[in-house]
């Protein structure tokens, strides 16, 4: 007989959920027309075939035959229309899918905004919702639209990816594809013209579609499948999916320079530990409601806001030095790694921050203590 005296009620409650949601299994590419909406209709077609019921809810084929082939027998959801400053879009629509109530969504495009007027702001909320319905749903994405990583894209690449995913949504799908092609045989098929029209290839050649680029995005999206790969390891094994010891805290403050970035790094340092982590409002009595503009706290309400997508713990958290403050939340939360943003304030108020830092440093003995460049 097994000891289950350990088992509370609430995991019960939660096997109940897991049961009654739905799969999500996510087709991740290292960029556009290595061929993720092919094989999640490739799949589609399979699944059809051994008798499940499965709908395209969404697919975005941008004209190309071999993707349209695909199509082919498969039940498509009709889409939503919707009125945007005369200009009639298309929209998944979420409500008929719900309704429909398939075995198997097929959603294209995870990153997807919506059209002002649709029933979520993105489409990975639209997926959210049919998976709390209990509908398994098969999806895609590009390795460049996880929210962590815009600051590195942005510095590598130079673009400035505006549709992004939280990472939970990636680290909460039961199975993540690879699907893999070299940057040799891209560039192919873009000058080949089946990923844009003609119009389109020569730039994309010359700025997204560099050898440089195409193979550091390959490396990240092999990097995200290995922690994904190693999560699940770890799911298998029964245990919990940090590993019990690393905590990595990320302090934020009303005065940060560009806390987005900061926290983005901190999640991608959590994520390699397979640890949780805290976004914390570092308050102190400068920090007073009284002390701080209106501006100000909206700032700090959207950074602990980012921080939850990124899959963090945001809270606030108070003391009477920044220094002291930090301690405290290290020695309750028996943190790790402490993250700071590197000060860009003129050499003599660095002065200053220098004085705080030893502070920390001396305050959190046998803790890392990571500064990030947040230029």
């Amino acid at each position: 007989m097994q000891n289950t005296a350990t088992k509370s009620p609430e995991q019960f409650l939660s096997l109940i959920r897991d049961q009654q949601r739905g799969r999500l299994k996510v087709y991740l590419g290292f960029a556009p027309g290595v061929g993720k909406t092919y094989e999640m209709l490739q799949e589609g077609q399979r699944l059809k075939r051994q008798g499940v019921d499965v709908v395209v809810a969404v697919v975005e084929a941008h004209g190309r035959a071999d993707t349209l082939a695909q199509l082919t027998d498969l039940e498509v959801v009709s889409r939503r229309k919707l009125e945007y400053r005369g200009v009639t879009l298309d929209e998944m629509d979420a409500e008929a899918v719900l309704a429909r109530r398939p075995t198997v969504a097929l959603v294209d495009e995870l990153a997807h905004t919506n059209a002002p007027g649709s029933r979520r702001g993105k489409r990975y909320q639209d997926v959210e919702d049919l998976l709390r319905a209990g509908i398994h749903v098969v999806t895609t994405m590009n390795v460049q639209h996880l929210e962590s990583l815009y600051d590195v894209i942005e510095r590598f690449a130079g673009v400035k990816v505006k549709e992004r995913v939280p990472d939970y949504v990636l680290a909460e799908a039961d199975q993540i594809v690879n699907v893999d092609l070299s940057a040799e045989d891209l560039q192919e098929r873009l000058k080949q013209g089946k990923v844009y029209p003609a119009e389109r290839v020569e730039k994309s050649l010359a700025h997204f579609f560099t050898g440089d680029n195409l193979s550091r995005l390959r490396e990240l999206a092999l990097e995200e499948i290995a922690a994904a790969l190693d999560r699940q390891r770890q799911k298998k094994r029964g245990g919990p999916v940090d590993n019990g010891s690393d905590r990595v805290m990320v302090c934020v403050s009303s005065r940060g320079p560009n806390p987005s970035r900061l926290l983005r790094k901190a999640a991608r340092l959590a994520d390699r530990f397979n640890a949780p982590w805290y976004a914390v409002y570092v308050k102190t009595p400068g920090e007073s409601v009284e002390r701080v503009d209106a501006a100000t706290q909206r700032q700090v309400s959207d950074s602990l806001a980012l921080g939850q997508q990124l899959g963090g713990i945001a809270m606030p958290f108070s003391g009477p030095t920044f220094a002291a403050a930090v301690a405290g939340f290290v020695a309750e939360y028996r943190i790790t790694h402490v993250v700071l943003g590197r000060s860009q304030r003129p050499w003599y108020r660095r002065l200053f921050r220098r004085a705080a830092l030893d502070a920390v440093l001396a305050g959190v003995p046998g803790v890392d203590v990571t500064l990030v460049d947040v230029r």
